[in-house]
């Protein structure tokens, strides 16, 4: 006798579930972007409000003459070509390039050549660092300006020291040959956020890559050419973008030491000083909407000018298989 052991019914087949409704998909996408939109409200008003408007009526008043009292005046291009007649716009080029083309590179080099003596490890590394980040975060405050003033003046620390050593007294700050080198120095001191992402960029350089120079007898100057540079040279663009456009907007500084005057002697008359000069001291917005614009326009073709180089001399992962 064959005892038959009872099948489990097969259990039916599941017709596949069926895809959602378009419209309901629809609904659901519609609900999403109306909850980003509704997010990003805030930050949309504001830069509608505080940046592009503001840009616009700049972009108008820079064809006007406009005095703050009574209602702009069209005047065309008159205001643009009023500037290549005016001395003091021309002086205020000369000493932003001078700054910018003195400041910026010795800033990126002694950030990279801090950055590079604290990517060693040892014992203390982290408060060293801190410490020399620190005077990027009050740099750039008016508070540190009037202390660079204090030391640089007449019978200032800085002068003592000079005078303990021999050279000729006087300070800086009231001599014209020397409040350049001043703010340069001002803004080299202040080289802990390109320091920062240097080291960011150097903890991205293989070992390997040191240890095979090393195998074939390569010193640290070839290292450092051969391996540190290259596979830091992103990181080089993006500083040097990034220090030359703060450079040309170098306002606070200048300002306080030289007394808001521009002087000694013009010395310290930069770009935006001048334009502050004559939008809020001479009332010319007009004028002054046009030295912005032109301004805008200069640091658009530096940049460019950038990018376009930088193909030439900045290495990226993978660029060798294009």
């Amino acid at each position: 006798m064959t005892v038959e052991t009872p099948t489990r019914p097969a259990s039916p087949v599941e017709p596949p579930s069926a895809p959602p409704r378009p419209a309901r998909k629809r609904r659901r996408n519609w609900s999403d972007i109306r909850a980003g939109y509704i997010f990003l409200a805030p930050w949309l008003l504001g830069f509608a409000l505080l940046t592009v408007g503001p840009m616009l009526a700049s972009l108008y008043l820079a064809f006007t003459d406009y005095n703050l009292f009574a209602p702009p005046r069209w005047v065309g291009f008159d205001n643009f070509v009023r500037l290549w007649s005016d001395p003091d716009y021309l002086k205020a080029w000369e000493v932003t390039a001078i700054y910018v083309l003195v400041g910026t590179p010795l800033k990126l080099i002694a950030a990279l050549a801090v950055a590079m003596l604290l990517n060693a490890t040892f014992r203390g590394t982290g408060f060293y660092r801190s410490a020399f980040y620190l005077p990027s975060l009050v740099g750039a405050s008016v508070s540190i300006a009037v202390v660079w003033k204090a030391m640089f003046i007449d019978n200032g620390p800085v002068d003592n020291i000079q005078q303990f050593f021999g050279f000729p007294a006087g300070g800086w700050v009231g001599d014209p040959d020397r409040t350049m080198p001043m703010l340069v120095l001002l803004a080299v001191w202040q080289f802990g956020a390109p320091m920062v992402i240097f080291l960011a960029g150097l903890k991205q350089v293989p070992i390997e890559l040191y240890e095979a120079a090393s195998v074939d007898g390569a010193g640290p100057v070839r290292k450092f050419r051969n391996i540190t540079l290259p596979m830091l040279s992103p990181v080089i663009f993006f500083n040097l973008l990034l220090e030359t456009i703060n450079a040309f907007q170098v306002f606070a500084s200048a300002f306080v030491i030289s007394g808001g005057t521009g002087g000694p002697a013009r010395s310290t008359l930069f770009y935006t000083l001048y334009l502050y000069f004559r939008g809020f001291r001479d009332f010319q917005m007009g004028y002054a909407s046009a030295m912005a614009w032109v301004l805008v326009l200069v640091i658009a073709f530096i940049t460019v000018l950038f990018f376009r180089s930088s193909k030439a001399w900045v290495h990226y992962a993978g660029d060798e298989g294009r």
